[in-house]
This record gives C-alpha cells, structure tokens and sequence, in this order.
C-alpha cells in the first residue's frame, strides 16, 4: 500500500475535548494532514472499535490513511489501513503475521540505542524520535535533536516520520535530517482551528520540501 507520512496526526482524546477526535480529524484532513493515527491509550478494544469505525468514515473518501496505534485486534476490526506500535507492544513480526501483507506496519524507535539493534524486516515504516521533550508523552525517552534524528533515520534504512515536540516552524531541519514526514499532535489537537493550524502545517512542510 502507497502511504504518504508527509503531515502524521496523532489524536489524543484528552487534548481534543469537547470538538471530539472526529470532528478533529475531519478537520485535519480538510488542511492537509495525509495520515491519521488513533491513540487511546485507556480505552478497550471495544472502544477503539467504536472510534475507529468512526473516523473510518471520513478516511474512506479522502487519501488519508487511518493508523491504529498499538491494538492489533482493533485494526483489523476497523479494516484500517495500517497499524502502529511501540517497542513493548509485541514483537513486530508477530504482528505482521497477524495483519497480513497488505497493511501498512509502523513501529516507534524511541533512541539511538534502539534505533541501533532495530530489525526492519516486515515493517513499512518507523516513527523517530522523539526529537525534543513533550508532554503529551511524558514517560518518553530523552530527546534526540535533529542530529540524533538523522542518525536514527539512517541506521533504519526505512521511511521515517519524526515525533516529539514539533512544530510548523521545525519542518526545515526535519526534512533536511532525511524524514519522510512530521507528526505532530498538540500542534492540531485542542486548537481552536485544527482545520487552519493543519493547513499552516501542511504549508510549512511544500516549502521545506521544495
């Protein structure tokens, strides 16, 4: 499957509030966000289901892709179009087996210590960083910088969407350390026009790829 990780968003239930996460990435998609990964890290599968059945509706008929983040089960409930998970989330070959060929697979490399023993076979792409602090993850591994990044990026050897605290005025030094894409979350969730803030984004990074 062809993916684009140019704008990555990552919903966060608790920042998006009372607009919701459908709303949100309706939004989104609408500015230009090319990929939409749910993450609900307190609810069921069951929930997940729920969500995710909700904004696959919206995904369907745009060319965003839909990431469930860590709940295997779930992905494959939705039907969505990839799923994401980190380094304590099971063993990325065991998840492949489980989704099949035809899914996009994602897998978090926290650090250049992991980033150093990491194995790419069967995934599509990783998720680097993070490169500055956030609190939207605050039990994350120290930050890596743009230079950290690039190493990351090179030992992977596969696509690379990087996290961690970034914003429309890092999508320079991003792309320049050989990322595919920026994810953001705070960036889009809980702003007062995610629609606007994704589409500022979505500028920021034409004008670094340029």
């Amino acid at each position: 499957m062809t993916f684009d990780l140019s704008l990555y968003l990552v919903l966060d239930p608790e920042l998006c509030g009372e607009y919701g996460m459908v709303v949100t990435t309706r939004d989104a998609i609408e500015g230009g966000a090319t990929i939409v990964q749910l993450r609900m890290k307190h609810a069921t599968t069951r929930e997940r289901i729920d969500m995710g059945l909700a904004l696959k509706e919206i995904t369907a008929g745009s060319p965003a892709k839909l990431i469930i983040n860590d709940d295997v089960e779930a992905a494959i409930a939705v039907g969505a179009d990839g799923v994401h998970v980190g380094q304590e989330d099971g063993d990325p070959k065991e998840v492949r087996a489980r989704i099949g060929p035809d899914m996009i697979l994602g897998v978090s490399v926290n650090g250049l210590a992991v980033a150093k023993a990491f194995d790419p076979a069967g995934i599509d792409y990783v998720g680097a960083g993070p490169v500055f602090a956030t609190g939207t993850k605050p039990d994350h591994a120290l930050p890596v910088g743009f230079d950290g990044l690039a190493e990351m990026i090179t030992i992977c050897g596969l696509p690379a969407v990087a996290i961690g605290g970034l914003k429309a005025e890092h999508a320079a030094a991003t792309f320049a350390a050989g990322a595919d894409g920026i994810a953001v979350v705070s960036a889009v969730c809980g702003r007062p026009d995610p629609r606007q803030a994704t589409a500022e984004l979505a500028a920021a990074i034409r004008k670094a790829r340029q």
